[in-house]
């Protein structure tokens, strides 16, 4: 690595050349490989980035560098770490009127895991006595782990028309209100999705999943808001100190993990075929115009409007389990949706680039939108302030509700980090960490917490990621959005 005059060994194997730009970012130069098209930049600072040397992060964004029609640059937010083909935290826009190419390898396998935050009229000491009672019932109700079956059955042309519309499919079968449609993103139904692209073995992995958690770093959790940055924001969103907010986090489940699958397969032989070369086969890709760049992206849709219509229905569920233990209304308890965001997604976007408007296939892979004040997408209510941008962090710590900016528009287009990232893989966290130890600690903190996984209280550590804090530090003074409130968690369900 270089940084100031020095190289430092990178995992003692390579030398990689990494160079300050400023207090937040850092440069991996074109120069560092031949076949790199653009240089990486890096989001990040001296206190995070030792963590970068402990994988091959680092040199997966100077490999996604190499991708056709790439432009601007190879881009890693702060939570970055290793995945597959594209680092997670992971962002790259390819220009598709110059051959721009699409991978799979830029999305991931959770195609739209994705965050949902919903705001109450509840405080903390009203909620308090309930905790345990909330938590266990929407446990009990909710389903959650490895392979968790709900009782939403997709048979026939319900398969189809989930796919097809998404959010706005739960809302018509009465799992919430037009109203939840307007503040998510892409209102829960991105166009272009094509149900004949999938394989009948994602149909039958999705059709029992549907308003199911899953596993892995999936959560649902009741949080309370302990600290406000931007008050004039807050008071916009009408959120105050000690307010309770619920955080949705889970994805496509099993049905856009056999979606990725299923089209990696075939993009690995259009390498040959389009004569593209990358250094890593887990960068395989292919034109976005071409047949295959259309079949994944129709079939990459559709598990990006399965997953928003399961976080629906999951936030419905949620709803009916307040009402139950509180005796309360979800609308008297303003269980309001404040913002539903994906994470893993490739998105036909148009960018301003070197001041000319280009249309783009942006790559966010664990990377989420940020898109700044008055930009047409965004509900009206905030235009003025920018997207909600939502970073949760582990289980033990906080998470955050920023506002996207201009600036991240003019750098990364309009992207950020979606978590605090990995510091230690699952294996890693369940042979070195104690659960008794966990749990005991998460219960002095006030955190009621329930798991399906034997081994996940480990798995998903407070000790096994960054600290969301420092990683959230580095996006608001970078400028790629600013904090307006922090939450941290009093009650967990994970899988």
């Amino acid at each position: 690595m270089f940084l100031g005059g020095l190289k430092f060994n990178y995992l003692g194997k390579m030398s990689v050349q990494i160079e300050k730009i400023d207090e937040t970012k850092y440069r991996i130069p074109k120069t560092y490989k031949p076949g790199m098209l653009v240089d990486g930049i890096i989001y990040s600072d001296e206190r995070l980035l030792p963590d970068l040397l402990k994988d091959k992060a680092v040199e997966q964004v100077a490999n996604v560098a190499f991708l056709p029609g790439i432009v601007k640059h190879s881009l890693a937010m702060p939570d970055i770490h290793w995945g597959y083909g594209f680092p997670i935290g992971g962002v790259a826009a390819t220009n598709i009127d110059k051959s721009g190419v699409i991978s799979p390898g830029g999305v991931g396998f959770d195609i739209n895991c994705g965050v949902r935050l919903l705001k109450t009229r509840l405080f903390y000491d009203e909620i308090r006595p309930k905790i345990d009672d909330l938590i266990n019932s929407l446990y009990n109700y909710i389903p959650s782990g490895v392979g968790s079956r709900g009782n939403i059955n997709l048979k026939g042309a319900e398969g189809k028309r989930i796919l097809e519309k998404g959010a706005a499919w739960a809302v018509e079968k009465g799992f919430g209100t037009k109203q939840d449609l307007e503040h998510t993103e892409e209102k829960g139904q991105i166009k272009g999705a094509n149900p004949d692209e999938i394989s009948p073995r994602a149909y039958e992995r999705g059709k029992t999943q549907a308003g199911t958690l899953g596993s892995g770093n999936h959560f649902l959790e009741i949080q309370r808001i302990d600290k406000i940055f931007d008050t004039e924001i807050a008071s916009l969103l009408n959120l105050e100190k000690d307010q309770i907010m619920v955080m949705i986090h889970t994805g496509s489940r099993g049905f856009g993990h056999q979606v990725c699958t299923d089209h990696v397969k075939i993009m690995l032989n259009c390498l040959c075929k389009y004569g593209i070369e990358v250094p890593d086969r887990q960068l395989a890709c292919a034109p976005v115009t071409s047949k295959e760049g259309k079949a994944y992206l129709g079939a990459m849709n559709c598990a990006a409007n399965y997953a928003w219509a399961n976080r629906q229905i999951i936030m419905h569920k949620t709803r009916e389990v307040f009402e139950k233990v509180l005796r309360q209304s979800w609308e008297q308890m303003g269980m309001n949706l404040i913002y539903d965001v994906a994470h893993n997604m490739a998105k036909i976007e148009t960018h301003i680039v070197d001041g000319k408007e280009m249309r783009l296939c942006v790559h966010r892979k664990g990377a989420t939108r940020a898109f700044g004040p008055d930009n047409p997408t965004l509900p009206n209510r905030y235009k003025k302030m920018g997207q909600p941008v939502i970073i949760p962090g582990d289980m033990g710590r906080h998470s955050y509700l920023l506002a996207g900016t201009q600036k991240a528009m003019e750098e990364t287009f309009g992207s950020t980090c979606h978590g605090a990232g990995r510091l230690k893989s699952r294996t890693q966290a369940i042979k070195t960490l104690d659960k008794r130890q966990i749990f005991n600690e998460l219960k002095a903190k006030g955190i009621v917490i329930r798991t399906t996984g034997r081994d996940t209280i480990a798995e998903e550590a407070p000790q096994a990621y960054k600290d969301v804090n420092n990683v959230v530090d580095i996006v608001d003074n970078s400028g790629l959005a600013r904090k307006i409130c922090r939450v941290k968690p009093v009650g967990v369900i994970k899988g």
